[in-house]
């Protein structure tokens, strides 16, 4: 790496100047050379959408927190509570080493597990619109377990590839132990009717496989299998098969799903290139409902306008492109399968939210990331954020150590448990 003057390294050696005459290098090779870049635009990525969606919440919730608890404020600083708590486990994550991080591997994956089996028992598991998949806590305040599951199985899977790295091109050793906890989580989750959350975990189970070098013929036979059960799941219960319909002829559903396609549509359609304003969206006035959850992405497009909601794609796209740049580049296995693990969560959940706004995609129910309303979603994907920005630190460190050994994944026996 190289900048105008004398730069320092990390150790505090001064590096060579560029030979004399030298072409200035550009800031598109400064940002890709610089060690820590992937560092600040991750969480400078996350942290814009954090703030922009506490901003939308408050704008999208106060007419129905108003309406239900005579504070325009309650949802806001609801979200606003779980966002610095997640802000905070975020940092934690962040200075965490790796080695410590995958001995929590297993007991995190436990602890998720339970608290899903805790959803079928009575008392403690609550249904809400037809799913069981919440756990009461106190007050208002619920608890949703699925979200948690999907960066608890994404750690323990990197950790199972990387302690049997050696194994990884004979897939009986692998199938079991991965496809049992991993089809075993995704059961669980649409025994609880949760069939949006089943879907994300799904994709991540394909982001995974993938990164591990899993054969065509793995993905074949289990897109099958998915396509067979959702297609089983969708025909025996009713809202599904409304919102099915919805999706193909929303008019024709004006009572059901087709209106909030519609009205998701018209707020998109009156934002124009700039909006209509901070806070000026008339779809929150009771027209369009989950505006504050599933559907915020609308009130930030009427609000905000096309730059509002080209903002939002570009923030997710720079996480993407910069988690994916790391991945590539990085030498350990655990680093590599986690990055692509999360950058499959959430950039897949995203994908689903904003393919049903648009109505290219049944909808679901699942919530935008760092954006919607809902301290379950908010605090896991800060988690996840808190876990891409201990690798980026991790490699800016390797980078600046220069030429030879870079820490690599050692085996489960050489220390790491």
């Amino acid at each position: 790496m190289s900048v105008t003057g004398a730069a320092r390294t990390a150790a505090g050696r001064a590096e060579p100047a560029p030979p004399e005459g030298a072409a200035e290098p550009s800031w598109r090779e400064r940002v890709n050379e610089h060690p820590m870049a992937p560092y600040y635009l991750i969480l400078g990525a996350a942290m814009l959408l954090l703030v922009l969606g506490l901003v939308m919440v408050l704008s999208s919730s106060s007419v129905e927190s108003y309406d239900t608890t005579g504070s325009a404020f309650t949802l806001f600083r609801r979200q606003a509570m779980f966002a610095g708590a997640g802000v905070v486990a975020m940092v934690v994550l962040s200075r965490m080493p790796v080695p410590l991080l995958r001995r929590l591997t297993t007991p995190f994956l436990i602890g998720a597990i339970v608290l899903l089996l805790l959803l079928f028992v009575p008392g403690i598991g609550v249904s809400v619109h037809g799913q069981r998949n919440w756990i009461e806590l106190f007050g208002p305040f619920r608890l949703q377990p699925s979200e948690f599951a999907k960066l608890a199985l994404i750690l323990w899977a990197a950790d199972l590839f990387t302690r049997r790295d050696a194994v990884l091109d004979q897939w009986r050793e692998l199938a079991w132990p991965f496809l049992a906890v991993g089809g075993g989580i995704v059961g669980l989750v649409v025994l609880q009717g949760d069939l949006g959350t089943a879907i994300i975990l799904a994709i991540v189970v394909a982001g995974l496989l993938f990164v591990a070098g899993a054969p065509m013929r793995i993905f074949v036979a289990l897109g099958a299998l998915g396509l067979a059960g959702i297609a089983a799941l969708s025909l025996t219960a009713g809202y599904r098969i409304r919102r099915f319909t919805a999706w193909l002829h929303p008019e024709g559903d004006l009572d059901g799903a087709g209106w909030q396609l519609l009205q998701g549509k018209y707020a998109l359609g009156t934002g124009g290139w700039w909006g209509v304003g901070l806070g000026g969206s008339r779809e929150k006035w009771g027209a369009l409902p989950e505006a504050h959850t599933d559907f915020i992405f609308p009130v930030i497009g009427e609000e905000l306008g096309l730059f509002g909601a080209l903002t939002v794609v570009g923030l997710f796209a720079a996480i993407t492109v910069f988690t994916m740049r790391m991945a590539i580049r990085t030498d350990d296995l655990f680093v590599r399968v986690v990055s692509v693990g999360i950058i499959a969560w959430l950039i897949g959940q995203a994908l689903v939210n904003l393919g049903a706004v648009l109505q290219l995609l049944p909808i679901t129910g699942v919530p935008l990331p760092f954006v919607s309303y809902g301290g379950s979603s908010l605090l896991p994907s800060l988690m996840a954020i808190g876990v891409l920005l201990a690798f980026a630190r991790r490699e800016a460190a390797a980078r600046r150590a220069g030429p030879g050994p870079r820490p690599a994944a050692r085996p489960v026996g050489a220390g790491e448990r």
